[in-house]
């Protein structure tokens, strides 16, 4: 699977800090400018593969606010897909800006988790995941259809203990089985008690928190991937601080060691919305040279 040219291509999770814009035209999209800001600031960076910014809402409402079925944080009936796309419209911005844009779903399991039933309709969460999957990949076609370079379904629910895990990557699986653009499983946390029954999941690459949950690596280094690729969360998101070069170089190499230059897509750990755009914007630049001068040793 070749998603860029280059060795240790770098990326985003996804969500950037929302910096709203003023006058006539923010009063008509008071976020168009923190789309046009996150998208600018990614590609001033140099990340190869950029996000829309997910600036819009958090990760739960920024979906279930469209999908029928669902008034609130409540589940009131059966959930359909939503009526027009959703993130469509971002995501076209960023294609427009820049060549190589990753869409970006929160997987059914979280979505579920951060919703109350409240009809009867759905006996328990599993058979509501099953619903949101097939909703979750109407608006997966709608990406894969405008160019995306690949998709990313969020469940950091999986490293929580709280979700059924089969339930869930089946879930995952029925999205990503209806796609032909690479699909990415972005699972934060500790994989230590999970990481069997997420390697489960039929995708292309896994990505994982690292730099704030180095402990990973080991979790890792003992599973056979069979062939599939690591995001490789090499900055941590959790943090204000910016990571000099040669900090996130160190980890970056850690990552070589276990799973080879060629197998790796290099990203923080997480979003980097709950940072300043100073502190986003400055890890993502740190990151892009920490790759170039780790990439200067292995050949494309």
């Amino acid at each position: 699977m070749t998603l860029i040219s280059t060795c240790l291509p770098t990326t985003v999770v996804g969500s950037y800090p929302v910096v709203k814009g003023s006058g006539l035209l923010a009063r008509m999209d008071p976020l168009k400018h923190a789309v046009e800001t996150a998208v600018a600031d990614q590609i001033s960076a140099g990340i190869d593969i950029i996000s829309d910014g997910q600036v819009r809402s958090d990760m739960i409402r920024a979906f279930t606010s469209h999908l029928p079925g669902i008034r609130g944080s409540s589940v009131v009936g059966k959930v359909e897909p939503a009526r027009q796309a959703i993130t469509l419209a971002d995501t076209k911005y960023a294609l427009s800006r820049h060549p190589k844009v990753k869409g970006i779903l929160t997987g059914p399991s979280t979505l579920a988790h951060g919703l109350s039933i409240e009809t009867p309709f759905y006996r328990n969460k599993d058979e509501l995941v099953q619903d949101l999957a097939q909703a979750l990949a109407v608006e997966a076609g709608y990406l894969q259809d405008a160019g995306v370079a690949l998709l990313q379904i969020d469940e950091p629910i999986f490293s929580t203990g709280a979700a059924n895990l089969a339930v869930g990557r089946e879930a995952v699986n029925a999205i990503a089985a209806r796609l032909r653009v690479p699909v990415c499983l972005h699972v934060c946390g500790n994989l230590e008690a999970v990481i069997d029954d997420v390697l489960k999941t039929n995708v292309a690459i896994f990505d994982f928190e690292f730099a704030n949950n180095p402990h990973n690596i080991e979790v890792l280094s003992a599973k056979d991937l069979r062939g599939r690729m690591v995001g490789y969360g090499c900055v941590d998101s959790a943090s204000p601080a910016i990571e000099s070069v040669e900090v996130i170089r160190k980890r970056i190499e850690a990552g070589v060691d276990v799973f080879s230059a060629k197998a790796m897509l290099l990203d923080p750990d997480c979003g980097l919305r709950m940072q300043s755009r100073e502190a986003a914007s400055g890890k993502l630049k740190n990151m892009v040279a920490a790759a170039g001068e780790v990439r200067a040793g292995y050949p494309d």
